[in-house]
C-alpha cells in the first residue's frame, strides 16, 4: 500500500487508487500520516478539520471518518484509539513524504561527501516523489500548518540537486531552469547564486552581475534587507574569478586511505575521580586473558545504572586506560538521540563502519548488508566497540560483532538478555567519600574548603547522583559571590530542588524523565502511586497494603523498577522480607507528578510536569553527532 502526500492526498493498493470520499477524509487521513505514528490529539484533529467552528457532533464525525478509513484500507494499516486521539499505524506500507525525507537526507549526505553523481541522482528521485502542489485536496487549515514545511523542503533538497548538477559542470543545460526559479522564488538567495555560478561558467559575467544587482534591489524593496553571504560571496566570487574552476570527475577522485587503528573514542572526563572499585572491576573484565581473547565466547560487558549515575563517565575512563589491549582500534557510538529516542538501527550501523573506515552506501544497501559488512569489518579483530545508551536485547542484535576477538562494551538503564550477569557491573549512586572528591574536583577545593557543614548538606540533597553534584560544582564555580550556605538554601526546599538542578546541558529532571517515560504504562502508572508511601524503604507487602493490590502484582512492580535501575534494594526486615527504596531525586520527581496533576495515577492525559520535560526536551538545542561526546556525560 502507497500514501501520496506530495501532491492530492490519495492512496494505492497494487497501483490502483482507492477512492476516499472528500476533504474531511482526506484531511484526517493526512494529519495521522503526517504525525509519523505519534498520537494526535482529538483536539488537534478537530482544528485541522474545522478551524474555529467545529459542529457540535465532532467527536462522532470523527469516529464516522476513522470508520470509513477502516473499511476503505483493510488490515494492512491499523487505526488505533490512544488518549488523548488517534494514531495510524501504516506497518510496512510506503508514504512518500518518508521516502522524500530519506532520499534527502541521503542526497545531502553524499553531496557533503563529494560524491556528486550519486547525490544528483538521488535528489533527483527525491524530487520526482512530487506530483503538484502538497496537500492539494485538504482543508485549509491543514494545508496552512504543513504546506510551508513541505514546500520549504521541497526547495531545499532542489537547490542540493542544482548544487550537485554545477559540481558535474550542468551549468549550460542548468542556465533556463534557474532563470525560470529565480523569477518564481525571487527571495531564495541559494537559486540566484546558483544561477550567477552557471552564467559566469558560460563565459556571461556582465549577466551574472545583473543578477546579483536585481536579486539586491528585490530583498531591498521586498524585504527591507541588505543580500546575506550566500550572494555577496557569488559576487564577489564573479568579481574576483574565483568560479573558473572545473568540476573533477569523480573517477579521478583518489579515495581517501587511513592508516592506523580507528580510534573514535570521546574524550574521558578530565575531573574523573573515585570508583576505584569499579573501575579496577571493569578494566579487568576488559583485559583479554593472557594476551588471548579470554575465557568468554563472546566478550560483551554492560554497566547499567539510573540515569546521571554515570555509567559513560566509568566506562570511557575504563576504555582509555585499557587502549593498549586493543590494537585494531575503538569506536564509540551512541545509541540514542539527545531526547533518548533509540536511533535507526541503519543510521548506528553506518556510523560504526564510518568510524572503522567503510564507506557504506546507506540510502542503497538494506540493513541485512549493513550488518554483514559490519561483521566482516570486526572479523578477527582485536577492537573495542563502544555502544553508549543501548535501550534493549532488539536494538543491540544487529551491531554485536559474530567473532569472539571484538570486544563489546555497552551502557544502559536496564539489564540486557545477551549479557551474562557475570559480565553486568552495576553502578549506584557515590558514597559520600567519593561524592566530596567529585565536587571539590568541580566546584574547586577553594569552594569547599572550611565549609564542611554546607557541604554536606549539598551532598545529601545530591543524594549520591553525579549528575547532580556536577551541576552544582559547576554553579559554585561559575558564581564565586554565592556562599555554600546559599546553595544549601536554595537545595533544601524539596519542591524546587529539581529545577535548581541544571545548568547548561545538564539537566537531572530530563535525566530520570528519560527514564521514566521508557516504562510500559502500568509501571510507570506503579511509580506515580509508589511516590506518596514515603521515602522509606518498604517491602512488597508494605506497598501492597498501602495500595490495596496483591503482593505478587506489587514485586512483580518492584522488580521492574530495580531493573531499570530506578529502585534500590536496600536490605531485608526482621522478617527477612526484602527492602526497597527510591532514590530521592526519582521520589521528587515522581512526588511533583502527582501533587501538581492527580490523573497521574492514570497516566492518560500526561501531567504538566511530564508536559514541561518533553516541551524541555524537544526545544532543547544540544544535538550531538553520532560519533562525539555523548549527551550528559557525568561522573
Amino acid at each position: 500500500m502507497d500514501f501520496q502526500l506530495l501532491g492530492s492526498v490519495g492512496v494505492k493498493r497494487g497501483g490502483k487508487p482507492i477512492e476516499l470520499s472528500g476533504a474531511k477524509e482526506n484531511t484526517l487521513l493526512a494529519a495521522l500520516l503526517l504525525a509519523r505514528g505519534k498520537v494526535v490529539s482529538d483536539e488537534r484533529l478537530i482544528s485541522l478539520l474545522w478551524g474555529w467552528n467545529p459542529p457540535k457532533t465532532v467527536n462522532a464525525q470523527i469516529y464516522t471518518y476513522i470508520s470509513r478509513l477502516r473499511k476503505r484500507l483493510g488490515a494492512e494499516v491499523e487505526f488505533i484509539r490512544r488518549q488523548p486521539g488517534y494514531l495510524l499505524d501504516v506497518r510496512d506500507a510506503q508514504v512518500d513524504v518518508a521516502e522524500f525525507d530519506r532520499l534527502g537526507r541521503c542526497g545531502g549526505t553524499a553531496l557533503e561527501e563529494g560524491r556528486h553523481t550519486e547525490a544528483a541522482q538521488t535528489l533527483r528521485e527525491a524530487l520526482a516523489l512530487w506530483s503538484g502542489g502538497a496537500l492539494a485536496n485538504v482543508t485549509p487549515q491543514l494545508a496552512q500548518a504543513y504546506v510551508p514545511q513541505l514546500e520549504e523542503a521541497w526547495a531545499t533538497v532542489l537547490e542540493q540537486r542544482i548544487e550537485a548538477d554545477l559540481a558535474l559542470g550542468m551549468h549550460q543545460e542548468l542556465i533556463a531552469e534557474l532563470t525560470g526559479l529565480v523569477a518564481a522564488y525571487p527571495v531564495r538567495e541559494r537559486l540566484r547564486a546558483h544561477l550567477m555560478t552557471a552564467l559566469y561558467r558560460c563565459g556571461r559575467q556582465a549577466d551574472a552581475l545583473h543578477v546579483y544587482y536585481e536579486g539586491r534591489q528585490v530583498l531591498s524593496d521586498e524585504l527591507g534587507i541588505d543580500p546575506s553571504s550566500t550572494l555577496t560571496d557569488a559576487y564577489q566570487a564573479v568579481l574576483n574569478g574565483d568560479l573558473d574552476a572545473s568540476p573533477q570527475r569523480e573517477a579521478d577522485i583518489q579515495p581517501v586511505v587511513r592508516t592506523g587503528a580507528p580510534v573514535s573514542l570521546p574524550p574521558a572526563l578530565p575531573d574523573f575521580v573515585g570508583r576505584k572499585e569499579l573501575l579496577e572491576n571493569l578494566c579487568g573484565l576488559l583485559r583479554p586473558a593472557n594476551g588471548g581473547i579470554g575465557h568468554a565466547p563472546s566478550r560483551r560487558f554492560l554497566v547499567v545504572g539510573m540515569g546521571g549515575v554515570g555509567k559513560t563517565a566509568l566506562a570511557l575512563q575504563a576504555a582509555h586506560d585499557m587502549r593498549e589491549a586493543f590494537p585494531d582500534g575503538q569506536i564509540y557510538v551512541n545509541l540514542c538521540d539527545a531526547d533518548g529516542e533509540p536511533k535507526e538501527t541503519k543510521e548506528i550501523l553506518v556510523a560504526l563502519l564510518r568510524a572503522l573506515g567503510e564507506r557504506p552506501d546507506a540510502c542503497r544497501e538494506s540493513q541485512d548488508d549493513l550488518v554483514r559488512l559490519f561483521r566482516a569489518a570486526t572479523f578477527g579483530k582485536r577492537v573495542l566497540v563502544f555502544l553508549d545508551n543501548a535501550v534493549g536485547d532488539l536494538q543491540l542484535e544487529p551491531l554485536l560483532p559474530n567473532t569472539a576477538e571484538p570486544t563489546v562494551l555497552i551502557t544502559g538503564r536496564t539489564r540486557i538478555a545477551s549479557v551474562a550477569e557475570a559480565n553486568t557491573l552495576v553502578v549506584n549512586p557515590m558514597d559520600d567519600v567519593d561524592a566530596f572528591l567529585l565536587l571539590s574536583k568541580v566546584a574547586g577545593d577553594r569552594r569547599t574548603s572550611g565549609t564542611s557543614g554546607e557541604t554536606e548538606k549539598i551532598i545529601a540533597h545530591c543524594a549520591g547522583l553525579p549528575l547532580a553534584l556536577r551541576i552544582v560544582g559547576t554553579r559554585l564555580a561559575a558564581r564565586p559571590q554565592w556562599s555554600a550556605s546559599r546553595l544549601v538554601a536554595r537545595l533544601s526546599n524539596p519542591r524546587t530542588r529539581l529545577d535548581e538542578l541544571h545548568v547548561g546541558d545538564l539537566d537531572v529532571r530530563r535525566s530520570l524523565y528519560l527514564s521514566v517515560n521508557r516504562l510500559p504504562a502500568e509501571i510507570r502508572d506503579f511509580l506515580c502511586r509508589l511516590a506518596p508511601t514515603g521515602r522509606g524503604a518498604v517491602s512488597p507487602e508494605e506497598i501492597a497494603a498501602k495500595l490495596r493490590m496483591p503482593v505478587e502484582s506489587a514485586e512483580r512492580m518492584m522488580e521492574a523498577l530495580v531493573d531499570v535501575g530506578l529502585l534500590n534494594v536496600t536490605g531485608v526486615d526482621h522478617k527477612e522480607r526484602l527492602l526497597y527504596r527510591l532514590h530521592d531525586l526519582l521520589y521528587l520527581l515522581a512526588a511533583e507528578i502527582v501533587e501538581e496533576t492527580p490523573a497521574a495515577l492514570h497516566m492518560t492525559p500526561p501531567p504538566r510536569s511530564w508536559t514541561r520535560a518533553v516541551t524541555m526536551l524537544a526545544t532543547s538545542p544540544v544535538r550531538l553527532p553520532m560519533l562525539g561526546q555523548p549527551s550528559g556525560v557525568c561522573q
